[in-house]
């Protein structure tokens, strides 16, 4: 039977020890010393160096030779996870009276320590108060914060940190050279990538992909990425770019292919994180993505969740011409209900297309108190699925044959005032409500109707009525 390589490859030494430079420059000067403790707690995500340095130090106190394969009758291994109740803590305390019998210190290194009950914690404190001088204690848990205060106040605490990328994807491609197969670059970034910080896991997952190749063949990415059902970059970078571009259509195009590739939404979500991550610098409106995205994996239904995300908050789309399926009026977006349409023109710098509308009935203020906003924005949908996502967020009121837009932000104002999205507003209201419809866009939100409750909210730097039936 062949050996795992993450036990072949364990480190033996201090020296050996990668990634946890902090915690290694400290333990050697104090053995350098002579300086030894009664109690070491070794804290960090699995898979980090914890149980091989918990070993390599057992061996050092004692001045001993470490062979990852011996044992010593003076060094203890305890798993807490199996050995976590009271009785056990209590007979190790008894035989810890005993003398070591070779060393000259007795070493017990209990393992996933925050496993143990009240009880058994209880028990061991007693221990750690007034220990033998002959007794160290080593311990190692993923999950300190578990562990009693009082406990926790009786040792030297070591906290490893996950490994970087470059430093597991290094070693690595050591290993796999010492294995006789060539590693790529790529491939070792993407299995460290997988590993989560954790030699332990990304070695584990080397030894299982290590079966795709013989010797003196080169493991490259594209294999690694099929066997880890992941989906192909180019793939999840034009997913990505659809995004970005505000296509609708590419999205759900991109995206189907990649379900169809049979890689999983969870998978799908933290390839695309990753890719926005790295292009976050030069696309900063990715951010908002980003947080939508963490929640999906949690989702009910996360392929659905997924899909509503990365069409709900499209990114603008660049501007182009868009058939007009209506009759459309002259249009010049307007800040300000007060100031006449054309006045807008110069502070959208835009040259504004002419379209010849077909005559149509001037608006009253009583239809356009008719209005109804969710019919409104639901037409908007079918000409752009970007602006709909910034009106479903909006506020409005209508007064005097106008329509107040409330964007709640200065970024939504600007957006909202964009020549295309402008033409699209006013062509839909044309449609129904006649040519003289006056468009102003607000960043405040929408202020309450009521004057009492408007003043409060002024005081009070701004505010949004919001309605008890609304909520329930």
């Amino acid at each position: 039977m062949s050996q795992a390589l993450y036990r072949k490859y364990r480190s033996l030494t201090l020296d050996d020890v990668l990634g946890q430079e902090h915690i290694v420059s400290i333990l050697r000067r104090a053995l350098e010393k002579g300086r030894v403790a009664h109690a070491y707690l070794l804290s960090g995500p699995r898979g980090t160096g914890k149980t091989s340095v918990a070993r390599i130090l057992a061996h050092h106190i004692n001045q001993l030779p470490y062979d990852k394969e011996s044992s010593h009758i003076d060094i203890i291994e305890i798993d807490a996870a199996s050995n976590n109740g009271v009785d056990d803590i209590r007979n190790l305390r008894e035989k810890s009276r005993i003398a070591p019998v070779t060393a000259q210190y007795k070493v017990y290194i209990i393992d996933e320590v925050h496993m143990l009950s009240k009880s058994a914690f209880n028990a061991l404190l007693k221990t750690l108060e007034e220990p033998p001088e002959h007794i160290v204690f080593i311990m190692a848990t993923t999950d300190a914060d578990k562990l009693p205060a009082t406990i926790l106040s009786r040792v030297q605490q070591y906290h490893f940190h996950p490994i970087t990328s470059s430093v597991i994807a290094a070693h690595l491609m050591d290993i796999a050279k010492k294995e006789g197969f060539t590693l790529e670059k790529s491939a070792a970034e993407l299995i460290a990538e997988r590993g989560n910080g954790g030699f332990r896991d990304s070695i584990g997952m080397l030894d299982q992909l290590s079966n795709l190749v013989g010797k003196g063949e080169t493991l490259t990415e594209a294999a690694i990425s099929a066997n880890l059902g992941l989906a192909d970059s180019q793939l999840i970078q034009a997913l990505l770019d659809a995004y970005l571009a505000g296509d609708a259509a590419g999205v759900m195009s991109h995206l189907e292919a990649v379900e169809q590739s049979g890689t999983s939404t969870r998978i799908i979500v933290e390839q695309l994180l990753k890719a926005a991550r790295e292009q976050l610098t030069e696309h900063p409106e990715l951010t908002h993505l980003m947080g939508d995205l963490v929640d999906v994996p949690n989702h009910a239904y996360p392929d659905m969740k997924l899909l509503t995300t990365l069409t709900s908050h499209l990114a603008p789309a660049p501007a182009k011409p868009a058939p007009v399926s209506r009759p459309a009026a002259v249009v010049t977006p307007q800040p300000v209900a007060t100031k006449p349409v054309k006045e807008q023109a110069t502070a959208v710098e835009e040259p504004q297309p002419t379209y010849a509308p077909e005559p149509k009935k001037v608006t009253s203020s009583a239809e356009l108190s008719e209005f109804n906003w969710t019919t409104f924005i639901d037409a908007v949908r079918q000409e752009s699925i970007g602006l709909y996502s910034l009106l479903a967020k909006c506020g409005f009121d209508t007064k005097l044959g106008s329509l107040v837009i409330y964007g709640g932000t200065s970024f939504t104002k600007k957006k909202l005032e964009d020549a295309k999205n402008m033409q699209i507003i006013a062509s839909i209201l044309s449609a129904t409500y006649g040519d003289n419809v006056e468009i102003s866009i607000k960043s405040s939100k929408k202020p309450p109707e009521d004057d009492t409750l408007a003043a409060v909210a002024e005081m009070l730097g701004g505010g949004e009525e919001v309605s008890l039936e609304d909520i329930a």
